[in-house]
């Protein structure tokens, strides 16, 4: 009995030892405190603002422009056109967009700087050729809503109106296309040359036009070089691709 009573006033004395020092200051509960700490210190700043200031460097200084179709560019150019044109301007592939209709005519052409001090540039050279382009400041939103054929995908032009999808792709024979992106168009053109020379007048005419899609622009460019001026229910047609 003596023994039990000695064990018990022994574990009193123990906690009430426990009790009377400060839980802060007990090592294994500054530990995890020090090193807390001690990662904040060096972290320099919370998640939040390194996060925050993360996106704000991924958006900073961009710049976007836009080149009008009646001052520079003829229906053939290329993205790669346009980076020499703006050469040292820090301009990728990526950076360029054309802009159609719906008609599928060009309308200008929509770039991506990643500086002002880019966008500048790009007007200093431009007015080294000699002014015959015009690039102006756009929002960012007028990027946003265009979407880029990024060179996979040919304009057919000339194609009978009585032609199916059948006789279409039998005219694309030996092409990698996309049967399922097929759309068909009507739309006002200029007559030939050879009508104005006969005539001595610009008249218009309905044609029927239609866009093909394909997986590459290996392919696009395959079906452009095989196939333009070749001809679709005895028409010719014209082919060129979508940039």
């Amino acid at each position: 009995m003596s023994k039990l009573v000695q064990l018990r006033n022994a574990f009193r004395s123990m906690v009430s030892s426990q009790n009377r020092s400060s839980p802060v200051s007990s090592p294994w509960m500054l530990a995890p405190m020090r090193r807390y700490l001690s990662a904040e210190a060096e972290s320099g700043a919370p998640a939040s603002e390194t996060d925050d200031s993360f996106l704000r460097s991924a958006n900073e200084g961009l710049v976007y422009g836009r080149i009008a179709t009646q001052w520079a560019v003829g229906k053939n150019m290329l993205k790669t056109d346009v980076i020499h044109l703006l050469e040292g301007c820090d301009l990728s592939i990526h950076d360029v967009k054309f802009d159609y209709n719906r008609a599928f005519y060009q309308t200008g052409i929509l770039l991506q700087f990643p500086s002002k001090t880019a966008f500048n540039k790009a007007i200093t050279e431009i007015n080294k050729k000699g002014r015959f382009y015009r690039l102006d400041q756009i929002d960012r939103s007028q990027w946003d809503m265009k979407n880029s054929f990024d060179g996979k995908a040919i304009l057919m032009q000339g194609v009978p109106r009585n032609a199916t999808q059948e006789d279409i792709e039998r005219c694309l024979s030996g092409c990698n296309y996309e049967p399922s992106s097929f759309q068909s168009f009507i739309r006002l053109v200029n007559k030939s040359d050879q009508f104005a020379a006969e005539t001595g007048e610009r008249e218009k005419e309905t044609v029927r036009v239609v866009v093909v899609k394909f997986p590459s622009q290996i392919d696009a460019t395959n079906a452009f070089i095989s196939k333009h001026r070749n001809f679709c229910l005895n028409s010719p047609i014209s082919v060129r691709v979508l940039q």
